[in-house]
């Protein structure tokens, strides 16, 4: 039997161009002799549609959609993902379902069993979760099709005051009593540079466990915050992957499912690949968030420091620099090296842009608040004033000529309020709110590694944001190699403040940067959006009160 992972970039609600898409897909299968034509979780409206679910027009376009998908599978079949309905009178409203598509109709439906509500996801919101199982016979062939969550089951869940199973059902138990000849399984499974090898595992480990092969088929593209990674792959038997599809790209592959069962030694990723993924997936965030939404230029402020550089090497590479234009805004405590850095970069990058003094309209400011603030000495309220100016002026270029402003601010300034509302943290995108301080130096090193692209100058000098005279980040906050480590043992590994001081670290510094991140918590829920690139990332995956006393 002749197989084909189908790995596509859906929009979400695009009935038109995701059926278009699935369709010539199909039909190039067909051309190929394929028998069977695999496609991703819910591909027919695109995950995940959320609230859409709720509305009555959206479920029967999909539906009208599934129609003329299954009109094309005649001498072919295709497995696809979709909402359908429960004609139950209790329980949620819908399913989410997978589709064998056969001479012309649906013939076959498997629903969801493992619904997740953690992190990003909240599927029983929507959802009801299937409690009959089968398997489908095509070609002489017993198929076994799981829905994403279905096959990581066998992954234990660990917290910080349990080890358990996540769910209380098996699913591939149930389906494995039919004796299938092989696994399908359709994704949605959003990138995490944290759990790259974790899913991977999860196949092997089941492909080991019931000695059947596995075909994984995974979306690709953003969707907002969220990054699809695609990876797509099929596992033999043994528990050894056979072959990957593209990551960060649509890609298409047809496998013979009687030559799986010999492979190569498993892949193992290191840390150069790995900022390598970092970096496509915040690249392809951009271009889907501007492609999907139909903007097509974009501004940010370019201050000289690492951060702005970064975020518009990765502009340029999504965009184009044909499609942006930067702002160099200097104060009196900006210095003469920074705005250097920027030239150079925009020179380098070829990229248009403007310099713009704020210093007046920052005096301004303070001219008119003299006779408020009097003789106050001065303090944050005018560095703020600084970032707000700067704020104003990017969005007035937003708002004149169409551009949509990058927000540049790292995860790790965001985790401890190192940031002004109003001000720097203003966007319509946030490019780095998902990764840490250390690692935008190793994506700057990474965008070298061929070429001088941004100055070195400006990976080597000690980071500030030029409000005060002479201003360090180090002036108000630990080195970035210690703060990291922190926030990574608070935030991600979620331990608490006595699990991180018992790993070696200062207990004064310790309480000091869960006070900020815990207090800070109001700025960040006014955030933009922020590119995912972690297992928590700062949004909708880590739900934090805004008023509580912990």
């Amino acid at each position: 039997m002749k197989i084909a992972l189908a790995q596509l970039n859906y929009n979400i609600g695009d009935f038109e161009g995701n059926v278009s898409s699935i369709i010539n897909t199909i039909d190039k299968a067909k051309n190929y002799k394929v028998d069977l034509v695999i496609f991703s979780e819910l591909s027919v409206c695109g995950y995940p549609p959320q609230d859409l679910l709720e509305k009555k027009s959206f479920i029967q376009d999909n539906e009208d959609a599934i129609n003329k998908i299954a009109e094309k599978c005649y001498g072919i079949a295709a497995i696809i993902g979709a909402p359908t309905i429960n004609y139950r009178k209790k329980g949620k409203q819908l399913f989410n379902s997978a589709l064998f598509l056969n001479e012309g109709q649906v013939q076959f439906q498997q629903n969801k069993s493992l619904l997740p509500t953690y992190d990003i996801f909240d599927e029983h919101r929507y959802f009801e979760p299937n409690e009959k199982f089968n398997i489908v016979e095509y070609k002489d062939k017993r198929i076994a099709i799981t829905i994403c969550e279905d096959l990581w089951d066998i992954q234990p869940v660990e917290s910080s005051f349990a080890k358990s199973q996540l769910y209380n059902i098996t699913p591939m138990e149930k389906l494995s009593e039919y004796n299938p000849d092989f696994v399908v399984n359709i994704a949605a499974s959003p990138f995490s540079y944290t759990r790259i090898w974790g899913r991977k595992n999860i196949f092997i480990r089941n492909a080991k466990k019931y000695q059947l092969p596995i075909f994984y088929v995974n979306q690709v593209g953003a969707q907002t915050e969220l990054v699809f990674d695609g990876g797509s792959m099929v596992v033999n038997n043994s528990g050894l992957i056979v072959d990957e599809l593209e990551y960060f790209a649509e890609d298409y592959k047809v496998f013979d499912l009687e030559q799986i069962a010999n492979a190569e030694k498993n892949h193992q990723e290191n840390d150069d690949e790995l900022i390598k993924k970092i970096h496509d997936a915040l690249v392809l965030g951009i271009r889907d968030y501007f492609g999907k939404m139909k903007f097509e230029k974009a501004t940010l402020g370019l201050s000289g420091g690492i951060d702005s550089a970064v975020s518009l090497v990765l502009a340029e590479r999504a965009l184009g620099n044909e499609n942006l234009r930067v702002l160099l805004l200097p104060s009196k405590y900006s210095s003469d090296h920074s705005i250097k850095d920027a030239v150079d970069l925009a020179n380098n990058l070829n990229i248009e842009y403007d310099i713009i003094n704020i210093q007046n309209i920052v005096d301004n400011f303070e001219d008119s608040l003299s006779h408020i603030f009097k003789d106050m000495p001065i303090d944050i309220t005018e560095e703020n004033i600084q970032a707000r100016t700067r704020g104003t002026v990017l969005m007035a270029l937003s708002n004149k000529f169409g551009h949509i402003l990058l927000n540049t601010s790292n995860k790790s300034e965001a985790a401890v309020g190192y940031g002004t509302l109003y001000g720097d943290m203003n966007g319509g995108l946030s490019v780095l709110g998902d990764v840490y301080k250390t690692d935008v130096f190793k994506l700057a090193r990474f965008m070298n590694s061929e070429k001088e692209i941004i100055p070195e100058n400006t990976i080597v000098k000690p980071p500030s944001a030029e409000l005060r005279p002479d201003q360090k980040d180090s002036d108000s906050l630990p080195d970035y190699d210690i703060l990291d480590k922190i926030l990574f043992e608070y935030i991600e590994l979620q331990k608490s403040i006595g699990d991180i001081i018992d790993e070696g670290f200062d207990e004064k510094v310790v309480r000091r940067i869960i006070k900020l991140v815990n207090s800070n918590e109001y700025k960040r829920y006014q955030a933009p959006p922020i590119i995912r690139i972690s297992s928590k990332a700062f949004g909708a995956g880590r739900r934090m009160p805004l008023v509580a006393k912990y």
